[in-house]
């Protein structure tokens, strides 16, 4: 056993044991993005009790496995990705309708979202056994929880979840092209070899605000709200900053002919700064177009009575 989460195990005994597992179901958990602690005191109790584990990569699993002082035999890793996900869920299937109780994980974070296991749950499903949900990390919320780009908007609210771009140019810029016209929050998935060239895709959007999160939970954490126009700028900036996993957030558009939040904001500060440093805030705490609260605030400028008259 881990010496270093052996509290951990009987902490999820303690807290989780007595709760009902039913056999002939599939448990799917998510796990870690990064930092081993973030695991749910739930998802080690499960892991210990399932009969087998499906897995988006066995080695990777059982050193997982391993690092919590959880002991599988190779026997009860079951390989289940991308391209064998179809084939491989029917074995699934004939465990659980044995009784067994199988979990599923992949690599990182929530499984069935862009990682595999979507194919599986709606097999499990379609031969009407029960598919469970064991909540826990999962890099989109963490990456939109701390980037304050969901809007609270009847015209731009929610996000949009788009996953990985296209990986050929034209296509990429096609994706671009469509999602610019989106109002709300799109969040976006990309590798660390690939980010260079979704940056200069994004420069077409201009100073719309894109927040870049990679390493979310590790080490080298680093998270950065920048217009569109400037991420390539950023990222070369290091050669750090091209490394590791991305979540990438387009912030959400300013609604056309919107009076609203953005405006709300410069009228308080521009009480307070100077237009420039007003203009700078409000659309960073907003999202709304810089270009377009200037102008606004030079109009009102303008319009307001000088002293004397």
């Amino acid at each position: 056993m881990s010496a270093s989460f052996a509290s951990a195990l009987n902490a999820a005994s303690d807290a989780a044991a007595a709760q009902h597992y039913p056999q002939g179901a599939l448990y799917v958990v998510a796990t870690p993005i990064g930092n081993l602690a973030d695991i749910t005191l739930r998802a080690l109790h499960v892991l210990q009790l399932a009969d087998a584990i499906a897995c988006e990569d066995t080695r990777h699993t059982q050193a997982l496995l391993r690092a919590y002082g959880i002991d599988k035999g190779g026997t009860q890793l079951l390989a289940v990705h991308q391209h064998n996900e179809a084939e491989a869920a029917l074995g699934v299937v004939q465990r659980l309708q044995q009784g067994q109780r199988v979990a599923y994980v992949s690599d990182a974070g929530t499984p069935g979202v862009s990682d595999p296991g979507a194919r599986l749950v709606a097999a499990v499903q379609a031969a009407g056994l029960r598919a469970l949900p064991l909540p826990g990390a999962s890099s989109i919320t963490t990456a939109l929880s701390v980037a304050g780009a969901v809007a609270h908007h009847p015209d731009n609210g929610g996000f949009l979840f788009a996953g990985f771009l296209p990986a050929k140019q034209a296509e990429r810029a096609n994706a671009v092209q469509r999602l610019a016209g989106e109002p709300r929050c799109v969040v976006l998935l990309e590798a660390p070899h690939r980010i260079g060239e979704l940056a200069q895709a994004l420069a077409t959007l201009g100073a719309r605000p894109v927040t870049l999160a990679r390493e979310l939970t590790k080490q080298f954490e680093e998270i950065t709200t920048r217009p569109a126009n400037e991420l390539s700028a950023w990222l070369e900036g290091s050669p750090q900053r091209s490394r590791g996993e991305f979540v990438v957030l387009l912030h959400p558009s300013t609604p056309a002919g919107d009076d609203g939040e953005g405006l709300r904001v410069l009228r308080l500060l521009l009480q307070e700064l100077p237009l420039k440093s007003a203009v700078r805030l409000a659309a960073d705490i907003t999202g709304a177009s810089r270009n377009s609260l200037y102008d606004t605030a030079l109009e009102w400028k303008r319009a307001a009575p000088q002293a004397g008259e």
